[in-house]
Formats: C-alpha cells, structure tokens, sequence
C-alpha cells in the first residue's frame, strides 16, 4: 500500500493529466487496434536506460529536458507550420514539462495524440492543395509569402491554415511561370540557390526545361500558369503518397529521436530499416540485385541500374519497367506489390547472395516478363575511394577522393577505406608523381581504426588521436605497424562539412606537420566518438521481432596536441575563399553539441619542416587571384541574402526583383565556368576497366569536367609544387630526448 501512495505522490502531476484527458483521446485515436504499443513502450525503457547509463554526458532528465524534447519533436512533426492549427498546440502544450515523467513512466499518450493528429492534418492538408490548384492563381494582387518559419506563429483557425497554402502554393507556380517565360524569351534560367526551403512544392532542377536547339513554343501566360499548377499538384500527389505509406513506426522513430537526440546531435535510433541503409552506407555494399527503385501507382517502377549488378548484367531488365509482383522460388505464387510500401518491396527483392529473386515485370513495350535474377554483394561506386593523375608543367601529381572512411564491419574482407586508399597510392606512384593531394572536401567520417591506419600510410609510426571515456578514462590510440606507402608532398583539401574522421586525418597530419590542410576556415567540429548497439543482442528472447539499433556517444576524440576538435574543428593552414565564408555552420551552431575542452598533449614527435614560407606564397596567389576574388564577393552576397526569407506574390514584383536578383548572379555564373590548365587521366587500371564499362567511364569524365573547373584542386597543385621546390629533409624527427624516434624509413 505504501509503495502506491509513493507512485501515486511522485507522479501525480502526471496521473491527474491522464485522467483529464482520457475521455478526449478515445474520441482522435484511430478505431483500429494500435500498432504494436507494448514494443514502443519497450523501445523507450531500454533506448532510455541505455543512455542514462552509458552515454558520455547524459543530460538530467528533467522539466528543462522535457521542454527541449517537446519543443523540438513538434518541429520535427510539422518545421514549416503547414498542418498543425494553434488549437492543437494549445491541447500538446498541457504536455510541455510532463514527458520527463511519461518518458519514465513508458506513457505514450502524448505521442498517441500527436501521432493521430498529424495524420488527420496532413489528410486535410491534401484537400487544400488539391481545391487551391484547380482555380488559376490572380498575380496582380500585393500578396506576400512569408518563409521564416521560426518566427510565424501555428495558424489560429482552417482558413488562415488554407491562405498560407496558398500563398506558397502560389509562390511556387509563379516561380515556374517565371522559369517558364524567360526560356520562352530565349534566356537562361538562373540555377541559384532555393529560395525557400520546401519539401516537394519547388520544382525540381531535373524537371525544368532547358534551352536547346529546337524551337521553344510561346504559349500563353494562362496555359503556363495552367501547367505550372498541374506540376505542383503532380509533385504534391507523390509527397502524399509517400506520406501515405508512413506506419505508427515510423512516426513513433521521429518521436524516440526527440528524446535521444536531446543527449547530443549525434546519438541516435535507428529502426531495423535504416540500420541496413546505415549499415550499407558504411561498408558501401549490400546484397541485391542491384537496382534504384521508385513508387509508382501502377507498381515499382526501376529508377537506374547499378552498375555491374545482376539487373544490369542480365540486360534483361531496362530503366522504366515496372515490377508487378516478387517470388521468392520458381514455383512459389508470387507476392502482387502494387501499392505496396517502397521498403517493404525492397526487402522482398534484398537477400542473401547466391539466392534467386523471381520478378513479375511490365516491359516499356507493354509485355509482362518474369525475369529470374540472382543476388549479389553490390558495391556503391560513389562511396569508395577514386583517384586520378593530374599532368601539369610536365610534372605529375595525384588526387585522391575520398567520400567517406568506410568500412564492413560484418565482413572484414570486403572492400575498406584504407586498403583502397594505399592501392590508389601506389598505382600513383608507379606514375611517377610529385605529390598527393588528399581531397577529403564533404567526407562526413566513419571508421576510427581506418583512419588511425590510413595515417600510417603518409606519416612515422606514433599516436594519431587520444580518446577518453565518461569516466575519465584515457587511451592514446597508435598506429602500429603501417609500412608508410607515401613519403612525398601532401596537401589535405577540406572544407565545412569534413567531420569526425576527417577531422582526425587532418588535424594529425597538421600536428605531426606531415603536409598542409587547406580549405574553408575551419572543418565540421565534431569531435566525438559514437558506438553502434544492436538492441537486438541486448534482448534476444522478446516477442516483437526486429528492434533496431542505437547509436551512442561514448567518448570524446581529441588531437594528439591536447586540444579537442569538438565544435572548434580543424583549422586550415590556408584558408581557401568558399560560398559560406561568412556563414558559421558546423557542429557549433547545434544548441545541443558537447563543449569544447583540452586535455594533456601525447607523446610524439613532429616532422622537421616549417611551412611557413609555402603557406605565405599561398596566400599572395589567393589575394591576387581572380577566382578567389569573385568566389569571395559571392560568398558576401549569400551572407547578405541568408535572411531573406519573404517573397512577393505580385508577378511584376516578383519579377522585378527576380530581374535584380539575376542581375547580380550573372556575376557570379563565371565561378562554375571557370577552366583550370590541369589535364586529368585515369589510373591504367581503370582504363582497363573503362574499356567494357562505359558508365564508369562516363562517371569518371564527369568527375574529371569537374576538377578541370576546380580551383581549390588547382591551388592544391601550386602548393605540391612549393613543397616539392621546398628544400627540407621531410621525414627527419626533431631530436628530442623524450620524443618517438621513427621506426620506419
């Protein structure tokens, strides 16, 4: 009796709420019987008590947490402020300061609520745009949309729910009726950034039409604002559908990521579904067929063919067809898909390699084929490490690309980052290069251990990185053993969005003054350690099938000199001019993000080299180049235009500013035509390889187009060029009684 007193007192801000409001859930929630609600509950306890015990510096879990989790999980429900009315926010906010309770309680009510409510808004939502684009849109009006969707306020009623669709629906279809009048001209539209953030009502950069050599028919202003409704009304109906597939799962994996992302930007859940796109991501393989998929009314319809994967080899099946049903054996009755799930068709069609998947298929031409195809390891190009030669002066250098410090964690055997990178690395010595340029520019991280490896392969034997734990714990992490493949000039190109293993790359080679980091200002900053937890290892005997997994912060990375590159980053040596020069992102602009902090330097011991007078005729070449200068005046009028975020809804308005707005880009439309005096080849062994593949050797000219117009490339190469001309004895250590002595030579 006295242990229900003590619950009943602790949590009773909690239990009069449940009670008040019992009455009124029974009358939203959905008649059918909930999806699996003793599993969420089940989630929450275990994600919950996982994070509490073993993550690096768990928040308390209190009024001030719940506020946060609440604050951001209905901006994660609705950002832009299109479905919720203030109605609805006035009936949640009763829960503001109660889910630290319900989140210890496993009580789901909350959730269950705004759960049923999102899906009665977006159903109405879709009556909207539906009746807002049959009727022609009047332009003459002196409207305006207002996009700063932090500022606004939740709609006080239906109507002005309604006048807000319309004005961004209207936004939309005179962005279209502009493109679509200055192509009729015979002018070019102007390819600048999004105005506005939407999630599918802009129209897609694919879909608008280019100018070519035929002949442009001049229809008039009222059948371009037809077609331009029509597109968004088309675009709408597939957002919708794809919201329509959406489970009580999915949303429930929104709601669980408010809470564990509220521990840091970097913690997170991962349904079954997204650890196997996590999992493939890292490892830059699965087990397929090898095809890109997307929904169709009719069934699924094949996006694109990978290259080298069984679709593609069998020559049988074409981009455009459309997969009606999935078998899994010859005999078998197969299973009819047709508006069926995207996920749930593509786990029909996955599985293991060497095993057979039997596809019912319309062809382009009409004719319905079964096409039996077998499983293999498909590997994901774009993810692996690519290099090339680059010939200038009569000298020879080499870039090396690398998206991402991948690894199979499952497989070992497979392809891995570092062993990649050290075959690109010799293939280029072969070619008798005369530098490197490591070109980690968006590479977002992944494996520690690879990139403790991959920085043997450049620098002497020592400490790469120190971690340390929650607890204080501290541990130097070495490389060991790596014969060093490349002892010449290297420069490390990076840039806002390098982050994690990136960052320890660089931030190594800068300390050991191994080479010079160029790039944006500083790298993402995120200088933290996360651990993926298979939930379903923890409870092998649960009746709810697949739980997912979770990944945990348990330790903070920092350079070898002591200094964490948390929020901070990596400083570059030479900083490059870019298009958010004066936009601070990163890692220090999360409200959430762990502190930067130092701890005591390692024992190592730097290169003899000081790149002092290198990185001074650097930056004369930048100030006095011209790219740079006009890279640098973009980079200001972004700043300038970051917070212009409303839009007139009168044509003439509009497209006076348009015309404004057009005229200053023109300015800027010489950045992307700029052509370096670089000449670009591939490795001889993917020549071979281009010889019976053409994709790839589409991919790679495309690749090298790219370079050819990159001047952070072309500087790379001057600085390979000082640093070979640079007279220093590169791989001799300072001499120092209590330094490492190089092992290797």
């Amino acid at each position: 009796m006295n242990t229900i007193w003590l619950f009943m007192k602790k949590n009773f801000k909690i239990i009069v709420l449940l009670l008040g409001v019992s009455a009124l859930l029974w009358s939203f929630i959905p008649k059918e019987p909930k999806e699996n609600p003793e599993k969420d509950q089940l989630l929450l306890e275990l994600v919950t008590y996982l994070l509490e015990r073993t993550h690096y510096d768990p928040p308390k879990i209190d009024d001030k947490f719940s506020q946060d989790v609440y604050k951001e999980y209905l901006k994660g429900l609705d950002p832009m402020k299109r479905y919720f009315l203030q109605s609805d926010i006035d009936e949640f906010s009763s829960y503001e300061f109660l889910l630290d309770d319900m989140i210890q309680l496993k009580e789901l009510s909350f959730f269950d609520l705004t759960y049923e409510r999102i899906t009665k808004r977006m159903e109405e939502a879709k009556g909207f745009y539906k009746t807002l684009l049959e009727e022609p849109f009047d332009f003459s009006t002196d409207d305006t949309f207002n996009a700063d969707y932090d500022s606004i306020g939740y709609a006080k009623d239906e109507n002005e729910l309604k006048d807000r669709w319309k004005k961004q629906l209207k936004l939309t279809v005179l962005s279209t009726i502009n493109d679509n009048l200055k192509i009729q001209e015979g002018k070019d539209v102007v390819d600048e950034d999004e105005l506005i953030e939407e999630e599918v009502t802009t129209v897609k950069k694919d879909d608008k039409k280019k100018k070519d050599d035929k002949p442009v028919e001049k229809k008039s202003f009222e059948k371009l604002e037809k077609e331009a409704r029509e597109s968004a009304a088309k675009s709408l109906d597939e957002y919708f559908d794809v919201l329509g597939d959406l489970e009580r799962k999915d949303w429930f994996s929104v709601y669980l990521n408010a809470i564990v992302e509220r521990f840091d930007p970097h913690t997170f859940y991962f349904a079954p579904e997204d650890k196997e796109k996590f999992d493939a991501s890292m490892s830059g393989n699965f087990e397929g067929i090898g095809a890109v998929l997307r929904k169709k009314s009719e069934g699924v319809e094949i996006n694109e063919l990978v290259t080298g994967g069984p679709a593609w080899k069998g020559k049988e099946i074409e981009v455009g067809d459309i997969i009606l049903k999935v078998g899994q054996t010859k005999d078998e009755e197969p299973i009819d898909i047709v508006g069926m799930r995207l996920d749930n068709v593509v786990k029909l069609i996955k599985g293991k390699k060497d095993t057979s998947v039997y596809l019912t298929v319309k062809k382009i031409d009409g004719t319905i084929k079964v096409i039996s195809l077998m499983r293999e390891v498909i590997e994901m190009e774009e993810t692996y490490a690519k290099s090339s030669i680059i010939e200038n002066g009569g000298k020879k250098y080499g870039v090396i690309h690398l998206p991402k410090f991948y690894i199979d964690f499952e497989n070992k055997d497979r392809r891995n980052a570092f062993t990649d990178v050290a075959k690109e690395i010799k293939e280029l010595k072969e070619q008798n290069i005369d530098g490197i340029i490591m070109d980690l520019r968006n590479n977002g991280g992944g494996s520690l251990q690879t990139v403790v490896d991959m920085v043997g392969l450049f620098a002497k034997e020592g400490p790469v990185v120190q971690v340390k734990s929650s607890r204080g714990k501290q541990q130097v992490l070495d490389d060991k053993g790596t014969p060093i493949v490349w002892e010449g000039p290297l420069v490390v190109l990076v840039n806002n969005f390098s982050a994690s293993a990136s960052e320890i790359f660089a931030a190594a080679i800068q300390d050991y003054k191994r080479g010079v980091i160029i790039g944006s200002k500083h790298t993402y900053g995120k200088g933290t350690v996360q651990n993926l937890v298979d939930l379903n290892e923890l409870l092998k005997k649960q009746p709810f099938g697949d739980l997912g997994a979770l990944k945990i912060t348990l330790q903070k990375f920092y350079r070898i000199n002591g200094g964490s590159t948390q929020r901070e980053g990596v400083l570059s040596d030479i900083v490059l001019p870019d298009r958010y020069s004066y936009i601070d992102m990163g890692e220090r602009d999360m409200d959430n993000a762990m502190p930067w902090d130092k701890i005591e330097r390692a024992n190592y011991t730097p290169y003899n080299n000081n790149f002092t007078p290198i990185i001074e005729k650097s930056k004369k070449r930048i100030v006095a180049n011209e790219q740079f200068k006009l890279i640098d005046e973009n980079a200001q009028w972004i700043n300038e235009r970051k917070d212009e975020k409303e839009f007139s809804l009168n044509l003439d308005k509009y497209q006076q500013r348009q015309k404004e707005v057009e005229e200053k880009a023109k300015k800027f439309k010489a950045i992307s035509k700029y052509k370096n005096d670089l000449k670009f080849v591939s490795l001889p062994s993917e020549i071979e390889r281009i010889k019976t593949d053409t994709i790839l050797e589409q991919k790679r000219d495309r690749w090298h187009e790219m370079l050819n117009s990159d001047v952070y490339i072309e500087e790379g190469v001057n600085i390979l060029k000082d640093l070979a001309n640079y007279k220093t004895d590169n791989l001799k250590p300072i001499d120092s009684k209590n330094t490492l002595s190089d092992k290797r030579k």
